[in-house]
């Protein structure tokens, strides 16, 4: 479980998402560090679902958890930072993977982190690298994905852009 602290700050006017009673729903986060570069990690070769692709910080949402101490939870298990700031959700996304799991239901958010951003503690296990994504970066969150499959791609781009939504 996410350790108890101080509670995370939510920006006025976000409305999350009310997962439904038997949905499977994920949370991501989009990090920007000090020069306004987003932060992925790129998953193992060896992951069911989505091998050797970018991707953000997140996961799924476990039973009797919301989605912000999920969103919490992962940021902390996949970095070693801190969720200090949720500033926008960026939107929801439905989707299937490619590992046989069925239909998920993800919320992105735009946040801040507190934590050593050059030193990111990784699931090494689980990722086989970081980086940090700048406008002339971002055709690398392509990699190993197919046509259609930008998710992490659009995502990332619409909030370097500045469009509402990071969409």
């Amino acid at each position: 479980m996410y350790p108890p602290g101080r509670p995370e700050a939510v920006d006025h006017g976000i409305a999350w998402p009310v997962p439904a009673p038997g949905e499977v729903w994920t949370v991501g986060a989009v990090i920007l560090d000090r020069d306004g570069r987003a932060f992925a990690q790129k998953r193992s070769a060896d992951r069911r679902l989505f091998p050797s692709t970018w991707d953000i910080v997140g996961g799924h949402v476990e039973p009797g958890e919301t989605l912000l101490r999920a969103l919490a939870r992962e940021i902390r298990e996949e970095t070693g930072w801190r969720l200090r700031r949720v500033a926008r959700l960026l939107g929801t996304t439905t989707w299937t993977g490619d590992d046989g799991g069925g239909l998920r239901h993800e919320a992105d958010c735009l946040v801040q982190v507190d934590g050593d951003l050059d030193h990111p503690a990784l699931e090494w296990a689980k990722h086989s690298a970081y980086d940090w994504f700048g406008p002339g970066d971002l055709h690398r969150l392509k990699e190993n994905r197919g046509p259609g499959e930008f998710l992490i791609h659009d995502l990332i781009s619409g909030v370097l852009r500045g469009r509402p939504g990071g969409g």
